[in-house]
C-alpha cells in the first residue's frame, strides 16, 4: 500500500506531528511513504526512516501524485492542506482532490479526516 502525504507551509508542523505520534503505523512495513519534496524532507528530518519525495507542490509534486493516483499506485493521501492562504498552484490541488474522488482513493485534508482514514487503511492491512 502507498500513501501520499502533503502539506501546505503552514500546515507542515502538524503533519511532522501527525505522523510522528503514529510512527508505528507509518514505519510499518505494509505501508510506502511518498510525499512533496518540502514535507518529505521534513518528515525525514524528524525521524521517518523511509519516505519517497517527489518534487515540492507548487513545482508539479501535486500533479505527480495525482498522476499515481490515477495509475493506482496510491490507496490514500493524507493532505493537509490551508484552506485560509493563497496558492499558486491552486488547480494542480484541485485536480488531485478531483483524482481522488474519480478513483475512489481515501482523502483527508485536516488532522481529524486523517486519523480516520489512517484507521481505515490500517483496518484493510490486518
Amino acid at each position: 500500500m502507498k500513501i501520499a502525504l502533503i502539506a501546505h507551509d503552514g500546515k507542515k508542523a502538524d503533519m511532522v506531528d501527525f505522523v510522528l505520534k503514529r510512527l508505528e503505523f507509518f514505519s510499518n512495513s505494509n505501508f510506502e511513504l511518498v510525499a512533496t519534496g518540502t514535507t518529505g524532507s521534513l518528515l525525514k528530518k524528524a525521524g521517518v526512516k523511509s519516505i519517497n519525495t517527489v518534487n515540492s507542490g507548487p513545482l508539479g509534486g501535486d500533479a505527480e501524485i495525482g498522476a499515481m493516483v490515477s495509475r493506482g499506485d496510491i490507496n490514500g493521501v493524507i493532505f493537509f492542506r490551508d484552506p485560509l492562504d493563497k496558492h499558486p498552484h491552486d488547480v494542480d490541488i484541485a485536480m488531485l482532490m478531483r483524482l481522488c474522488d474519480v478513483h475512489n482513493i481515501p482523502l483527508a485534508t485536516n488532522y481529524n479526516s486523517a486519523c480516520a482514514v489512517v484507521n481505515y487503511l490500517n483496518s484493510i492491512t490486518q
